[in-house]
């Protein structure tokens, strides 16, 4: 008879598949963390050089009307 799934009716091999499931979480949350970062640290960069392109659009705005 063959099993699709491991035979967890031993204490040990129970033990050792949640301690894998628990790793594999805390690996999850690490990578969905470093994600949240990698995005803030973007939209950081966004918001920075969207006010940088205003104040160089309010520069260009002053000078042309300084020129009327």
């Amino acid at each position: 008879m063959s099993h699709s799934q491991p035979d967890y009716s031993q204490p040990e091999e129970l033990e050792a598949y949640f301690k894998r499931k628990a790793e594999q979480e805390k690996l999850a949350q690490q990578q969905a963390q470093r994600e949240a970062e990698e995005l803030s640290a973007y939209e950081a960069c966004v918001l920075k050089e969207s006010a940088r392109v205003k104040e160089l659009i309010a520069q260009a705005q002053a000078k042309d009307e300084h020129k009327d």
